[in-house]
């Protein structure tokens, strides 16, 4: 073998030894945690409160005939299959009110595909939750749902939850005028007995 094919050789497996190492060290994609805010239950559940202060948190409202579409300008759909869709997308605070993720929640009341509300929430680092709401407000005002699925933290989980909108609500750092909490009660599966 001569020497210049053995160089190309050390060359080839060298650099996939240092490719293979760089990359063990420095992953492509670090999302940023932020700690999670849990609150344990008397049941051996836990429970998370998920707020969306509006309109600073509102990215996206997809609705047939409206005014205040979001982004200015949109122009949703106004065929049967979306006729009667609301669409929209928020992002997703905390209680120390930092940006945790994004959520989006689709509303229909039409009698052809049935009425439905559904919320999916999105925390990059942790998973999506996909959540079904009743379509009635209980008596207290607020209306309540269930977990359907989940991925990655949320996969093994199941539960419901509350969805209240609050108005007049502000601080000293901003004044926003409405306020809707997810607040979720989510369990993990019991073990098996021995």
């Amino acid at each position: 073998m001569s020497p210049l094919f053995k160089t190309f050789i050390a060359g080839i497996f060298l650099g996939l030894v240092g490719a293979g190492a760089l990359t063990y060290s420095v992953p492509a994609v670090d999302l940023h945690r932020e700690p999670s805010l849990i609150t344990v239950q008397a049941n051996g559940g836990n429970s998370e409160i998920f707020r969306i202060d509006l309109p600073r948190d509102r990215i996206l409202v997809g609705l047939v005939g409206t005014d205040n579409a979001l982004p200015a300008g949109l122009e949703w759909p106004g065929d049967e299959l979306f006729g009667n869709l609301q669409a929209e997308i928020f992002k997703v605070r905390d209680r120390n009110d930092v940006v945790i993720g994004v959520a989006s929640r689709l509303a229909n009341v039409s009698e052809e595909t049935g009425p439905f509300i559904e919320w999916v929430l999105h925390l990059p680092a942790r998973g999506t939750v996909y959540l079904q709401m009743d379509l009635a407000a209980s008596a207290e005002g607020h209306r309540n749902g269930r977990m359907l699925a989940g991925t990655r933290d949320f996969e093994t989980l199941s539960g419901t939850v509350r969805e209240r909108f609050i108005t007049e609500i502000g601080n000293e750092d901003f004044a926003a005028g409405e306020r809707i909490e997810l607040i979720t009660a989510l369990i993990g599966p019991l073990a098996d007995e021995e």
